[in-house]
Order: structure tokens, then C-alpha cells, then sequence
């Protein structure tokens, strides 16, 4: 069971690591390009990728889409309550406690945990917050909604290609499936480095809230999880994955939008900061309930 957990854990902390201790030594990392370039170029094509190359039943990606929003909603509720009680605004807050990073961290580990059929369960609970991140959250963070961003989001368009090209049993030309794979291949890695810069860059400040609100954000999404995979009664690799996906720190894009609309960057750097340290110690957790209470065979 240790060295399951190791081996799952080890490499997304690694990695990570590169990229941390690249900053931290002086060394030039454009961490802006690097994010942009995973975002735009290698999150579609590795949606593509694994949409087309992994043969997964649509009630089991329409099961993993139903559970990313119920997660989304449970824990934006649950956020919505806290901050009204504590009497903290919602921009600067709302957005951090309700979505986690689900893509430089959940992607890595679900892979790791369920092999393939585990990413492609992940990468459907991933866009969907990634939707509704950059809509709904980015409405409470700037105070309006603008629906036209889907359209600008390149990952939509990779996964209605990959459904339509699923649904038509249509396959990719041999010359393009070898460049989709080659550019999707890089993205985990660089994902991973990007965040490992990116907490390297960060000064949080009122450490002593980010604490407090990143250990409800942690606690608050592996409830979700339980309450979802229970509601649903799912099982195997769709169970673990959604729970791996729902207890996720705090994503990096929540300070990026912080920063973007000055609400209160310092805080919410702390929380990201401060949430993907405690995941350290939750990790094997709930890779063991993921795994419920078994490691995967090797």
C-alpha cells in the first residue's frame, strides 16, 4: 500500500518540485507563457487525445460531468454560507473555496492512481469546471458574466471534436493523431512545472485566514465527494476519480483572477499556497479511499 502511494504521489510532487526549485535558484521561468501555453495548446490537444484514444461508455463521462457540477455546487454553497456568517466579501473568497485544481494536480493524479481510463475520467471532471470556472467563477470575481468567454475557451472546442469525431466513429488521420499525442504528451509535465513556478512566485499575506480557509476548502471538497459518490452510487475508477478531483487544493487560476481584478491577490495566493501544503499530508487518505481502501493492481 506505501509504495502504491508513493509512486502516485512522488511524481506530480517531483515535478512540481523542478519547477519550484527553478524559481527559487534565480533561473528565468515564464511562468505566464508556460500557464498560457498549457491552457490554450496542451489541455485541448490532451483532451483530444485521451477522448479519442481511450473507449469509455458516455453514461460513464455523463456520470463524471453530473458529479463535477453537483462537487462545484455543493462547495460553492457550502463557501457561500462561510463567508456570509464570517461576513467576508464574495469575490476575493467565493471563487478559491469552490473550485480546485483539478488540472495541474487532479489530471497527474488520476493518471498515476487509474492509469488512462483514469485521465479520461478526470479530463471530463476537469473541463466541466474548467467551464464553469471560467464563467461563474470569473462572474463572482469581476462582479459580471460574460458568456462569450466559452467561446474563447480552447478546450470547448477539443472536446466537441473529440465527441463528434467519438460519435461518428470517425478516426484521426495517422499524421495528425501522431502530432495531437506528441503535443498532448507535454502538457501534464508542464502543467506540473508551471505550478511548481507559480507557488515558487507567490507572497501570501494574512496567513492566518488563508489557513483557516484553505483547511475548509480541503475539508469541505472531500465531503462533497463522499456526499457525491454516495448520492450517485458509484463505484471503481469513477468513484476514486471524482474523489480525487473534488479534494484538490485551491487552483492556481483563483489567484490569477484575484490579481486580475484586485481582490485581495495576497489572500488568495495564501490559500493556494497554504492548501497544496496540507494536501501533502491528505493525500494518502484519500488516495485510500479512492482506492477504497485497496491499492489498484500494479
Amino acid at each position: 500500500m506505501i509504495s502504491a502511494l508513493f509512486a502516485v504521489i512522488a511524481p506530480v510532487f517531483l515535478i512540481a518540485g523542478i519547477g519550484y526549485t527553478w524559481v527559487r535558484l534565480g533561473w528565468p521561468f515564464d511562468t505566464d507563457m508556460v500557464a498560457r501555453l498549457s491552457t490554450t495548446v496542451g489541455v485541448p490537444f490532451l483532451v483530444l487525445h485521451v477522448m479519442t484514444r481511450v473507449d469509455l461508455a458516455g453514461a460513464a463521462l455523463a456520470t463524471m460531468a453530473l458529479s463535477a457540477v453537483l462537487a462545484v455546487l455543493i462547495m460553492g454553497a457550502a463557501g457561500l454560507v462561510l463567508l456570509r456568517l464570517a461576513r467576508l466579501p464574495l469575490p476575493p473568497y467565493l471563487p478559491a473555496l469552490t473550485f480546485g485544481n483539478a488540472g495541474n494536480m487532479g489530471l497527474p493524479l488520476c493518471l498515476f492512481a487509474f492509469g488512462e481510463p483514469g485521465l479520461a475520467l478526470a479530463v471530463a471532471f476537469f473541463v466541466v469546471t474548467a467551464i464553469l470556472n471560467f464563467t461563474l467563477g470569473v462572474a463572482v470575481a469581476s462582479g459580471r458574466f460574460a458568456l462569450r468567454a466559452l467561446a474563447r475557451t480552447p478546450v470547448i472546442w477539443a472536446l466537441a471534436v473529440a465527441l463528434g469525431l467519438k460519435a461518428t466513429d470517425i478516426p484521426l488521420p495517422a499524421f495528425l493523431a501522431n502530432t495531437v499525442q506528441l503535443l498532448a504528451g507535454f502538457t501534464i509535465p508542464m502543467m506540473l512545472l508551471a505550478l511548481g513556478a507559480a507557488l515558487a512566485n507567490l507572497r501570501p499575506g494574512g496567513l492566518t485566514r488563508a489557513a483557516a480557509l484553505s483547511a475548509f476548502k480541503l475539508g469541505v471538497g472531500l465531503g462533497a465527494g463522499l456526499l457525491v459518490v454516495w448520492a450517485l452510487g458509484l463505484t471503481g475508477a469513477v468513484r476514486g476519480v471524482v474523489l480525487i478531483e473534488a479534494a484538490m487544493p485551491v487552483a492556481v487560476f483563483n489567484y490569477l483572477f484575484a490579481e486580475r481584478y484586485g481582490n485581495r491577490p495576497e489572500e488568495v495566493a495564501g490559500m493556494v499556497l497554504i492548501s497544496s501544503l496540507m494536501i501533502l499530508g491528505l493525500l494518502p487518505g484519500i488516495l485510500w479511499l479512492a482506492w477504497d481502501g485497496m491499492p489498484p493492481p500494479l
